[in-house]
């Protein structure tokens, strides 16, 4: 037991102080888009592609309220809006999530499982993962909708106890991603249930979806620094 506290001790602080400081991002970072003369969609991007007239940032905040907002126009967004004051009553100081995959390929699962480590430490935020939609206040859903999954996920959506909300991580579950138009996926989320929250990317970093909850939750407040550093370097 005191061996590992000493090695704890040692070890140090490790945890981001995100969101009184943004980190810097990597050059090989693709956050948000900036378009030139036609609009792109945030929705459908992979961020892999290299498009004529599309230069990305290096700012990770993307999330956004409306599906329209995922277009952007030039360097212009519309960031995700807090909930309502009766839904911040209920939700804002603890948030708990069902996550389901819904037929993605586990790089936005991947991602998702990072925020609960110790850098990120989702919980400190009050957000949390259950394993029971009975235990849940609403889903985080990623991937395409697959017609196999199509079942479940509802099923999972009408277990969960009003007030609910659902978040959509990832370009699968925004808009189908590679697999959109596909005879066996939905080509997204809202096809099926209400989404209040969109989070671009594919994967999406794990401070794109944090963001993205803490403005939803209104939970960035006025003292902290929304921009990053060089963001369009």
């Amino acid at each position: 037991m005191w061996g590992i506290i000493v090695n704890r001790f040692k070890q140090g602080f490790r945890t981001l102080s995100y969101p009184e400081e943004v980190p810097a991002f990597p050059k090989r970072f693709r956050g948000r888009p900036v378009s030139g003369k036609e609009a792109v969609d945030m929705g459908k991007l992979l961020f892999q592609e290299d498009i004529q007239g599309v230069t990305y940032t290096r700012d990770h905040r993307m999330a956004v309220s409306r599906r329209e907002d995922l277009i952007v126009h030039g360097d212009e967004i519309r960031l995700a809006a807090a909930l309502d004051d009766k839904m911040r009553r209920t939700f804002g100081r603890s948030l708990k999530l069902r996550q389901v995959c819904a037929g993605g390929c586990n790089g936005c699962e991947g991602e998702i499982q990072a925020m609960g480590n110790v850098v990120f430490d989702l919980s400190r935020f009050g957000i949390q993962f259950v394993a029971s939609p009975r235990h849940a206040d609403g889903l985080m859903i990623t991937g395409p909708v697959t017609k196999n999954m199509e079942l479940a996920l509802k099923k999972t959506w009408e277990a969960i106890p009003h007030p609910k909300i659902v978040i959509a991580v990832g370009a699968c579950a925004i808009s189908g991603g590679p697999f959109q138009g596909g005879r066996e996926v939905r080509n997204g989320v809202d096809n099926l249930i209400p989404v209040v929250l969109y989070i671009p990317g594919c994967p999406p970093h794990p401070l794109t979806i944090i963001d993205g909850l803490l403005r939803l939750l209104d939970k960035l407040g006025k003292n902290t620094k929304s921009e990053i550093r060089n963001p369009k370097q």
